[in-house]
């Protein structure tokens, strides 16, 4: 008689699946490029013989056992090439067990490790001790859930929500779509701010500064980014008249915000961020351009440099430009345009910041003119939002609709679009406000981010190197359908809910019946959130094959990150060796690794072996069918020059990007993602097979 039953590692007893049998060694054959699926159902077959062999009907033997038997019968039948990818997977899944356990963690998904690790600091629900509460698909069906009964409030039948609830948590589980931070942590718990993105504005008197200070640090509590324009605060030295004293100006007031974010930070899950802008005629200027010339200063902050239309063409001529007192309009001094625009570039080259954003372009496509201007955005940048307004963000990892022969599946990523849109709407409804004046603009113009991630697996898979025409065109295709799909999923919620209240005033009332959100997409960086989907970050090329990944200060370590696609392709390839994986590992670039075949060389190109211009030229490709703006990181080898960056500056603008961050590698002591050689060891590395995540 067949075995019936098998004892899990857990010590269940269940049903005996030979099923499960075959495809773990179908896995394994694919990772190695092998596709005959009649050797393994043979393969499967003996070994399901000899487990009848070896044990008596009435026992139950256990999952081990069933596994040193396929590793005996794929070598006894001699497939040494899948029979090294299985046993792999057996090591790396035996290490990722161990992990798990010792955080406390219950994975019916089975997520990557360095998933895990993320998920059991920032978003697993915890108890008083610190101990996790729910396992990982309970994360996704509380958060289904939370977000899916909002449609109770529009007339769906019990029924029509719990469909809802399904395909949320599908989406999410099957890692295709995941919401921003603050709602995985904060949906259906007690908080319920699940927002990402603020802007606050800083009046010009001490009561306006301190009252968005304390809303900031209730944001920040509960996981989102704030942005801030500092360009209506006097300069310093400036005269009070209400106290007859000195102003001390606006950098005095951002370093009292970084420090109160400082302080937050250390109660929190995720550390505060902050964009602080200074508009480029504020008198202040150039101070705030050296602000962060001294590693650790405002370190909580991205700063950026908010420049104009008449500056850019101030310093195309060569002219003068007139600094004026935000206080009275009046201009105070005129400079050349190009010392500004000097120390900008200069300040770049040396550590990145601070950043330009463009905000007459970012005005020019402001979708409801007539409730004010843009005047910062959010931490990264890719939110630009007026005062007081919110929004949520989601991404698409579209790396998982690419299929075996390399081609995108459309129908699968335009379902996906519309569930993800209808979730980003339902959470502006979920969201609990920090404050009156923030849900009265959110909900006025319902503003979404859906965005994408993945981007650079999405070209491996496909065949397509990053940094080239073929890889632009795929860019504006993926994302002018993406826009196009939410878009028209946004006009028929509009139709079944109603339009954002002030779609009248919006741009969209001459195009458009209906509308439910003013705005629709956003790339994001995706820094976490790539980590939990096991993909590649936004839209950024990839980093290395192998680097160290700063998660934060709260997560209290750095997470090794090996691209699963050069593992894959390895096995399938045939040069997958212990030896090379630490030698790659050693580098940033492979371009020199004579061991890797030049086509596999020529795909996996890290983004330092990408020029500037390829860098802009896709940042441009997917800002030209984004709503809002789009982060990416221009990335400059150490060696770069000042004019490099000045070129890609110019070239950023005139492409219609609504901002730029550049960063030269190793202009700083202190990098969120660094070679595994800077780490000086090897020793402690164990590197697995992408067959199991």
């Amino acid at each position: 008689m067949p075995i019936q039953r098998i004892r899990k590692r857990d010590k269940r007893i269940v049903q005996f699946d030979a099923e499960k049998i075959e495809e773990a060694i179908w896995k394994a054959a694919n990772a190695v490029g092998r596709d005959d699926r009649t050797l393994v159902t043979k393969l499967a077959s003996q070994v399901v013989k000899r487990l009848n062999k070896d044990v008596d009907s009435d026992a139950t033997p256990d999952v081990e056992h069933v596994q040193d038997l396929v590793e005996r019968t794929l070598i006894d039948n001699g497939q040494a090439s899948i029979a090294k990818a299985y046993i792999l997977y057996r090591q790396k899944r035996a290490k990722i067990r161990r992990y798990k356990a010792l955080l406390g963690v219950s994975d019916e998904l089975k997520l990557p490790l360095n998933a895990i690790l993320v998920l059991e600091r920032r978003y697993l629900r915890k108890d008083q001790r610190g101990q996790v509460l729910e396992t990982t698909s309970e994360l996704f069906r509380r958060i289904a859930d939370s977000i899916a009964a909002i449609e109770k409030g529009y007339g769906k039948s019990d029924s029509e929500v719990q469909d809802f609830e399904e395909k949320f948590y599908e989406i999410m589980t099957n890692l295709k779509f995941l919401p921003n931070s603050p709602t995985l942590m904060n949906a259906g718990t007690m908080f319920r701010q699940l927002s990402a993105c603020f802007v606050l504005p800083v009046d010009d008197s001490i009561d306006g500064i301190f009252d968005t200070l304390k809303v900031a640090a209730i944001i920040h509590k509960t996981g989102g980014g704030t942005g801030f324009s500092f360009s209506k605060i006097r300069p310093r030295g400036d005269i009070v008249r209400t106290t007859g004293g000195i102003a001390s100006g606006a950098i005095s007031f951002a370093k009292i915000y970084d420090a109160a974010t400082d302080v937050m930070k250390q109660g929190g899950r995720r550390r505060g961020a902050n964009m602080g802008i200074l508009n480029v005629d504020h008198p202040e200027i150039m101070d705030f351009i050296v602000a962060k010339e001294k590693e650790g200063v405002l370190r909580n902050f991205n700063l950026s440099v908010a420049v104009s239309d008449e500056f850019m063409k101030a310093v195309e001529e060569d002219g003068d430009f007139h600094l004026v007192n935000p206080r009275d309009g009046k201009k105070v001094e005129a400079l050349k345009a190009r010392a500004i625009w000097n120390l900008m570039i200069m300040m770049a080259w040396k550590n990145g910041e601070p950043g330009v954003v463009f905000l007459d372009t970012i005005n020019r496509n402001n979708p409801t003119p007539t409730m004010g201007q843009i005047e910062a955005t959010n931490p990264c940048g890719e939110q630009p939002l007026l005062a007081y307004e919110s929004c949520n963000l989601g991404s698409i990892d579209v790396s998982k609709f690419v299929n075996e022969e390399g081609e995108v599946d459309w129908e699968d990523l335009r379902r996906t679009i519309r569930l993800a849109v209808r979730f980003l709407d339902n959470v502006v409804d979920a969201n609990v406000y920090t404050l009156p004046a923030i849900e009265e603009v959110t909900k006025g113009n319902r503003k979404i981010g859906l965005g994408i991630m993945g981007f650079a697996d999405m070209l491996i898979k496909m065949g397509i190197r990053y940094d080239s025409n073929k890889g632009v065109r795929t860019a504006e295709k993926l994302m002018q359908f993406v826009d196009a799909e939410a878009r028209k999923m946004s006009c028929e919620i509009g139709k079944e809910k109603g339009s954002f209240p002030n779609f009248n005033r919006s741009i969209w009332k001459e195009h458009f019946a209906t509308m439910r959100n003013a705005t629709v997409t956003t790339i994001a960086p995706t820094g976490t959130i790539s980590i939990i989907a096991g993909c590649s970050q936004g839209i950024e090329p990839i980093f290395a094959i192998v680097y160290l990944r700063e998660v934060s200060e709260s997560l209290g370590r750095s997470l090794i990150e090996m691209n699963p696609l050069f593992e894959s392709t390895a096995l399938k390839k045939g040069f997958y060796e212990e030896g090379l994986m630490k030698k790659i590992a050693r580098k940033t670039s492979i371009q020199d690794v004579k061991e890797i075949p030049r086509k596999v060389r020529e795909l996996f190109v890290v983004a330092h072996d990408v020029n500037a211009e390829w860098h802009i030229r896709m940042q441009a490709a997917f800002q030209k069918f984004t709503d809002n703006a789009v982060s990416k990181t221009i990335n400059f080898p150490n060696k770069a020059t000042p004019d490099e960056i000045e070129k890609a500056y110019w070239l950023a603008y005139k492409s219609g990007c609504k901002g730029i961050t550049v960063y030269r590698h190793g202009s700083r002591q202190r990098q969120v993602l660094r070679p595994v050689e800077s780490e000086g060891t090897l020793g402690e590395l164990n590197f697995g097979c992408a067959i199991c995540d």
